[in-house]
C-alpha cells in the first residue's frame, strides 16, 4: 500500500488553467473519491496521478517518491476507465491476462493470477466467454479484474459505472465496496455521482472549477459543509437554500418574516442564506418557532419515502421535504412545517458556512 501526496499541482492547456493549485494527501489503504460537476478537473487530476497527462507545476508523490518524470508503466498503478476497452476477439481470461503476457510473466503465473481475480469478482465461470457474450456489469468486472491481476500498489477508477444502467450501478457499487474491503489497496475514484461518493469513500474530495472546495469523510461533508457549493452537491435531494437576513436578536429572519430559532454572531441586517435538508423538516402547529406554511406543488412517491415540493413565500425555489410513505399529501394541500434548529446551516454573503447556536447547541 502507498500514500499519494499532491503539492500545489497545477495544469494548464495553453492559456487556460484547469487545475489551480491542488494540495491533497491520500493515505495508505484509503479509498478517496474525487467528486464534482463536469469540467471541474477531477479526471485531469486523476490522469496526472497516473502519468497520462503532464503536471504543469507542483509535484505528485506516490509512496514517498516524486513521480512527475516517471512513465505511467513504472508507477505501479492500474487504471479502470469509463469504457471497458476489452479486446473483442479475446476471451475473458485472455483479456484479464493480456498485460501480464506482454510483460513476459510465466503462463502458469498468469493463469494463477487470473483465476484468483476471477474468483474475487465472480467471473470464474465466464473465463472462456468473449466480451460480446457478457452483460455490461460483467464487462466492467472484467476490466477491474484486468487491473487486479497486475497486483498494483494503487488503483485509479475514472467514472467506471457511468455507462451502466441504474440497477447495475447499484450492483457494481457493492462489488467495488467488497473489492476495497478484500484488497485493502489505496484507491482513488472519480465520479460526478455524489451517491457513489457517499457510499464508497473513506474520504471525499469535492472539486469545483479546478479547486478543492472541501475534503472530509462522507458524514463530515453531509453534517458540516464548508460552503453553499458543497452543501448543494452532497446529499440527495439537494439542500434547500432560503434567503434570509439577520434580525435584531441575531436570529435569521426568512423573506416571508419567519424567524428561525438559531443564533449567529453576524451583525443585524446582514444578508445570509439558510440551508435546510429535506429530512430536517417536521410538521408544525401555529405558534411553533420557525414554522412556515407552503402550498404543495409536486408529490414524488418513492415507496418508503415521499418528497414533497412546497411553494413557500420568499423562497425562489420550491422547498423539498421528505416525509414517510404512509402519509397522504396531495397537490394543493397547505402544510405547516418547521426546521430542526440543530440541523440549520447558515451561509454568509460569500457562501461560507458560519457558526450557529441554538438552545440545544452552544456552537457548530
Amino acid at each position: 500500500m502507498v500514500s499519494v501526496v499532491l503539492t500545489d499541482v497545477r495544469k494548464s492547456f495553453g492559456a487556460v488553467e484547469v487545475l489551480k493549485g491542488i494540495d491533497l494527501t491520500v493515505e495508505d489503504g484509503e479509498f478517496a473519491v474525487f467528486v464534482g460537476p463536469s469540467g471541474c478537473g477531477k479526471s485531469t487530476l486523476l490522469r496526472m496521478i497516473c502519468g497520462l497527462d503532464e503536471v504543469s507545476s507542483g509535484t505528485v508523490a506516490i509512496g514517498g517518491e516524486v513521480v512527475n518524470d516517471v512513465p505511467p508503466a513504472q508507477r505501479g498503478i492500474a487504471m479502470v476507465f469509463q469504457s471497458y476497452a476489452l479486446y473483442p476477439h479475446m476471451t475473458v481470461a485472455e483479456n484479464m491476462g493480456y498485460a501480464l503476457r506482454l510483460a513476459g510473466v510465466d503462463k502458469a503465473e498468469i493463469r494463477s493470477r487470473v483465476e484468483t481475480a476471477a474468483a474475487v469478482l465472480r467471473l470464474d465461470k465466464l473465463l472462456d466467454r468473449k466480451p460480446r457474450e457478457l452483460s455490461g456489469g460483467q464487462r466492467q468486472r472484467v476490466a477491474i479484474g484486468r487491473a487486479i491481476v497486475r497486483d498494483p500498489r494503487l488503483f485509479l477508477f475514472d467514472e467506471p459505472l457511468s455507462n451502466l444502467d441504474a440497477a447495475l450501478r447499484v450492483d457494481m457499487r457493492a462489488e467495488i465496496a467488497s473489492l476495497k474491503a478484500r484488497l485493502g489497496t489505496t484507491m482513488i475514484y472519480v465520479t460526478h455521482d455524489q451517491i457513489e461518493a457517499m457510499t464508497l469513500a473513506d474520504k471525499i474530495v469535492v472539486m469545483n472549477a479546478g479547486r478543492i472546495e472541501q475534503v472530509g469523510s462522507p458524514l463530515d461533508l453531509y453534517r458540516a459543509p464548508a460552503n453553499r457549493f458543497v452543501a448543494g452537491f452532497i446529499g440527495s435531494p439537494r439542500m434547500n437554500v432560503l434567503p434570509a437576513v439577520v434580525g435584531p436578536d441575531r436570529r435569521p429572519v426568512l423573506a416571508g418574516g419567519t424567524a428561525v430559532p438559531v443564533e449567529t454572531d453576524l451583525a443585524p441586517g446582514t444578508p445570509i442564506a439558510l440551508g435546510i435538508r429535506a429530512e430536517h423538516w417536521s410538521s408544525a402547529e401555529d405558534g411553533d418557532r420557525g414554522a412556515l406554511s407552503g402550498t404543495v406543488r409536486v408529490v414524488e412517491h418513492l415507496g418508503s419515502d415521499v418528497f414533497v415540493h412546497l411553494s413557500v413565500e420568499g423562497a425562489p425555489d420550491p422547498v423539498i421535504l421528505r416525509i414517510g410513505g404512509e402519509r397522504m399529501v396531495r397537490a394543493g394541500d397547505i402544510l405547516r412545517i418547521a426546521p430542526d434548529p440543530l440541523s440549520v446551516h447558515v451561509f454568509d454573503a460569500a457562501g461560507l458556512r458560519v457558526p450557529t447556536r441554538s438552545p440545544a447547541r452552544s456552537a457548530a
